[in-house]
């Protein structure tokens, strides 16, 4: 059985390999059978909301809108509350199947026994 993984990503249009990366991880963790947990922070926040995955574009990779529905289809996709909070973003502006949730779900869930936790 797979281990439970988090994957936290803190990037988006401006570090684009690394935000791909982190999406990538995700949608390949749970194809392969695991339990997913991707937190959107910082700049990645603005995934959350509708038509922003869209927009991203990275040559030779998957579209981040395709990762980020395999995700919310099969996993759960957390915005993070105080970015949510600096960006304006607010739990009725995020895409459906996407919660905001805070550190202290994100602690629970990497603490879980088996866990294991990527930051990108």
């Amino acid at each position: 059985m797979s281990r439970p993984l988090v994957v936290k990503v803190t990037c988006g249009a401006e570090d684009p390999e690394r935000c791909n990366q982190g999406f990538t991880v995700a949608a390949t963790a749970l194809a392969a059978g695991a339990e997913v947990s991707l937190w959107l922070t910082g700049e990645a926040a603005w995934f959350g909301v509708p038509g922003r995955a869209e927009a991203f574009e990275l040559p030779l990779a998957t579209p981040l809108a395709d990762l980020l529905a395999a995700v919310v289809a099969g996993g759960t996709v957390t915005v993070c509350t105080q970015c949510a909070d600096r960006r304006g973003i607010t739990p009725e502006g995020v895409l459906d199947g996407v919660r905001v949730a805070g550190s202290a779900t994100f602690v629970e869930e990497a603490l879980r026994e088996g866990a294991q936790a990527l930051v990108y």
